[in-house]
């Protein structure tokens, strides 16, 4: 498992921990939809919410190009 997947796995944990405290009857139900798309995408290597930027035209380079190493 790489780096960005770990992450994507962490950050839904944390979430899920987030709703656990506030109470799973408390919580609306748009909050689920986070964790389960970050999950979908450690588990999976798919992540849509990536798809959906690069299809309106944003980059995912994490670095500039001058900041790269030749």
């Amino acid at each position: 498992m790489n780096a960005i997947r770990m992450l994507f796995l962490t950050v839904a944990g944390l979430l899920m921990l987030g709703i656990y405290l506030t109470g799973f009857d408390k919580a609306h139900w748009f909050l689920y939809v986070p964790p389960a798309m970050l999950a979908f995408a450690a588990l999976t290597g798919i992540c849509p919410g990536l798809m959906l930027w690069r299809r309106l035209g944003f980059r995912d380079e994490a670095f500039c190009e001058s900041s790269r190493a030749p």
